[in-house]
Parts: structure tokens; C-alpha cells; sequence
């Protein structure tokens, strides 16, 4: 089902303040190590991310999951026309939601870079915008249907298999799902399962430190 989304740039405006007031609060740098992290024995892991190009604000959406072994289970991409940056990283979790409930998955890690959107979620913050909360209130109500299920923020450095499909969707005319994961994927895959396996080329990334 393809998805579709009209532009909202006062909710685009809400998730930016909130980004801009904490790095002005957040003065000092520091490293943090990034990478991938497997699920449990047992779990499906879901990286969503969203896109949306600002000269164009047309939108789309990615996502990948993978299982304890960090093997690819199920992919998807697909364009959802013009939309915000907020919109599009709803509508890629949203999405992914949607297939966890097609194939039946009961123990789900979610996982996206959008750190203020997951924090909405997770702390179920009400929002201004209407568009915004009724994908919200919609994701809402499809995690209770989930058995176990765990969401939490990545840095998009840990989260490129994700973005990388979510920047392919641009491309395309109509959804698509992959069973097998695309070649554009392997490489990242490759490596992220590398760094499971050795625990070593960890990525080391700036942010500001409260």
C-alpha cells in the first residue's frame, strides 16, 4: 500500500526547535563509540528511517530486520511523495510496524536515529500538530498487538542499512519488499555483523555531551 503525505512545516518546525534549543544547552564535545547492536535470541530487529529532500520535500521511507544473528529477515522502501522530515521517519517506523504484524513477529527491537520522535513515543509525550499525533496515536496503537517490544534511539551512524534503503526509495514508483537484501545493503550489513563478530571498528562520533 503506498503511502501518501502532504506538507506539514509547522510540525517540521516542532521537532527542529526541539533539536535546536538542546544543542545550544550542550556545549561540550565528546566521542562516543557507535555501532549495530544484535537482538536476543529469539527477536526481530527493526532500523527505520525517513527522507526527505529539501530542495523538492518529496519524501520516502526505509527499513530493515534482521534477526539475533544479525541475518536480513525482510527489507522495504518505497517514495511517499511530499512530505516533511518528521512525516517521513513516522511513516517508515509506521510501515514497519505494519509488516511486523503481516509476518507475525512477537518479540520486536525498534530502532531509529530520530532521537525526539522516539522520545515522544517512549515517553508518551503529547504534540502540537495534528498530523504528527495521528500517525503517533496510530503507532501507538499497533505496539500493544506486539508481545515484547522495545524501542530506542541510534545514532545514523549505527543506523545505515536503514538510511541507505530510505534514500533508494526516491527512486521508486511503487513499494517494495525484499526478502533477500539488495545489494546496495550488503556491504553495510557486511560490516555491521563484522563488528558483532570481532567487536573492534567501532565508530567513534561527536555529539554534544550534557
Amino acid at each position: 500500500m503506498m503511502l501518501s503525505f502532504t506538507n506539514f512545516p509547522k510540525c517540521q518546525r516542532l521537532v527542529q526547535n526541539q533539536v535546536h534549543i538542546l544543542l545550544i544547552r550542550n556545549w561540550h564535545k565528546e566521542p562516543i563509540p557507535v555501532a549495530w547492536k544484535k537482538p536476543e535470541f529469539g527477536w526481530t530487529k527493526l532500523n527505520f528511517d525517513g527522507s526527505c529532500k529539501g530542495g523538492t520535500g518529496k519524501g520516502s521511507i526505509g527499513g530493515v530486520f534482521r534477526n539475533h544473528k544479525a541475518e536480513f529477515l525482510l527489507g522495504y522502501s518505497e517514495s511517499i511523495g511530499r512530505t516533511t522530515s518528521t512525516i517521513a521517519e513516522l511513516a517508515a517506523l509506521r510501515r514497519g510496524l505494519e509488516l511486523v504484524l503481516e509476518n507475525g513477529w512477537n518479540d520486536v527491537w525498534l530502532e531509529g536515529d530520530a532521537k525526539t520522535l522516539v522520545d515522544i513515543i517512549v515517553q508518551r509525550r503529547q504534540v502540537k500538530c495534528a498530523e504528527v499525533q495521528r500517525h503517533i496515536s496510530h503507532i501507538k496503537s499497533i505496539i500493544p498487538e506486539i508481545n515484547n517490544c522495545l524501542v530506542t534511539h541510534i545514532y545514523r551512524e549505527g543506523n545505515r542499512a536503514a538510511d541507505r534503503l530510505a534514500q533508494m526509495g526516491h527512486q521508486f514508483k511503487k513499494p517494495q519488499v525484499w526478502l533477500h537484501p539488495p545489494h546496495e545493503v550488503l556491504q553495510i550489513m557486511d560490516d555491521d555483523a563484522e563488528v558483532i563478530k570481532l567487536n573492534t571498528n567501532v565508530r567513534l562520533v561527536h555529539v554534544y555531551a550534557r
